[in-house]
C-alpha cells in the first residue's frame, strides 16, 4: 500500500484527485478591462531550458464589439501541438465565455482536450487512459465569474500597478477536474534591451494554490507547483513579453516569448 501511494504522488495533479474532489469555493471579482483588446497577429517561440527553440507559435486575435475571439497555436519541432482558443467579453470586465484547448503529440505525456462553456456550465474533457482508448468526460458546474483559462496574459496587462495581488480562478484537468486559484503579485522592473536600447518589463510572479487538503500536502511533500514567470511592458498599451514556467502538470519549465521573422540573405546585384 505505501508503495502504491508513493507512485500515486509523484505529480501535483494526482495530489488534487487523491486528496480533493470538485468543490466551487470561493471566487474573487472579475478583473475590469482597462485596455481594450483590438485585432492583432503575433508571433511567439517557446524553448527549452537549454536555450534551444522547441516550438514556434502564432497569436491571432480578432475583436468585434466587445466579444474576442484569441487563439494561440505552438507548432513543435517533433510535430506536437498547443492549441488554445478562447472567446471572452471585454466590457466592463474580462468574461470568459468559452476556451477550448488542446494538447497532443509527443511532447505531452497525456495527450487531452478540453473545452468549457461558461454560459451553459459545461466542461468536457477528451483523453487518453492508460489502455489507449480515449475517454469523453462531460460535467455540468457552476464556474465562478472570475474565471481565467485562457485568459491569464490579459488579465496582468490590466492590473494596477499599485494591487500588491491578485487573484483569479482557473480550471484544471488532469484529466479529473480541479479549480484551482493563480495569486499574481508584481516582483518589480527589470532591464532588457531592444536594437541596443535599454528599456524596463514589469516581472509578474503566478503562484498556483491548489487549497483543501491538497495545498496543505503538497508542500510538505515536495510537490507544490512551480510559480511561472511573466514579463510585460507597461505604458498605455501594455503587452506581454515573455514567460517562464511548465505547459502542462510534473513538466519542464519552458519559455515563451515574442518572436521576430528571420529574412533569407538578399541576393548579390545581378543574379
Amino acid at each position: 500500500m505505501k508503495n502504491y501511494l508513493a507512485q500515486y504522488l509523484r505529480s501535483w495533479s494526482s495530489i488534487a484527485l487523491l486528496f480533493c474532489v470538485w468543490q466551487p469555493g470561493a471566487s474573487a471579482a472579475p478583473v475590469p478591462v482597462r485596455n481594450v483588446k483590438g485585432t492583432v497577429h503575433g508571433f511567439l517561440q517557446m524553448s527549452s531550458d537549454d536555450g534551444h527553440v522547441v516550438a514556434s507559435g502564432d497569436m491571432v486575435q480578432v475583436a468585434h464589439g466587445s466579444q474576442v475571439t484569441s487563439r494561440l497555436v505552438f507548432t513543435f519541432k517533433d510535430g506536437s501541438i498547443d492549441d488554445e482558443t478562447t472567446v471572452f467579453s471585454q466590457r466592463p470586465n474580462f468574461q470568459l465565455i468559452t476556451d477550448h484547448h488542446i494538447q497532443k503529440g509527443p511532447t505531452f505525456p497525456q495527450p487531452i482536450e478540453v473545452f468549457i462553456d461558461c454560459r451553459a456550465g459545461k466542461v468536457i474533457v477528451r483523453s487518453t487512459g492508460k489502455d489507449g482508448k480515449e475517454e469523453v468526460k462531460t460535467s455540468y458546474l457552476h464556474l465562478p465569474p472570475d474565471l481565467a483559462n485562457g485568459l491569464v496574459s490579459s488579465i496582468i496587462e490590466n492590473i494596477r500597478l499599485s494591487a500588491p495581488e491578485t487573484k483569479v480562478s482557473v480550471l484544471a484537468a488532469t484529466p479529473t477536474l480541479r479549480m484551482i486559484t493563480l495569486s499574481i503579485s508584481p516582483v518589480g522592473e527589470e532591464p532588457f534591451t531592444l536594437a541596443g536600447l535599454s528599456r524596463k518589463a514589469i516581472h509578474y510572479e503566478i503562484k498556483i494554490e491548489l487549497g483543501g487538503v491538497a495545498g496543505i500536502v503538497a508542500p510538505m511533500i515536495g510537490k507544490q507547483p512551480p510559480n511561472v514567470e511573466m514579463w510585460i511592458i507597461g505604458g498605455p498599451a501594455p503587452s506581454f513579453l515573455r514567460e517562464q514556467g511548465p505547459i502542462y502538470p510534473d513538466g519542464p519549465v519552458y519559455t515563451i516569448e515574442l518572436a521576430s521573422p528571420t529574412w533569407q540573405a538578399s541576393h548579390e546585384s545581378g543574379n
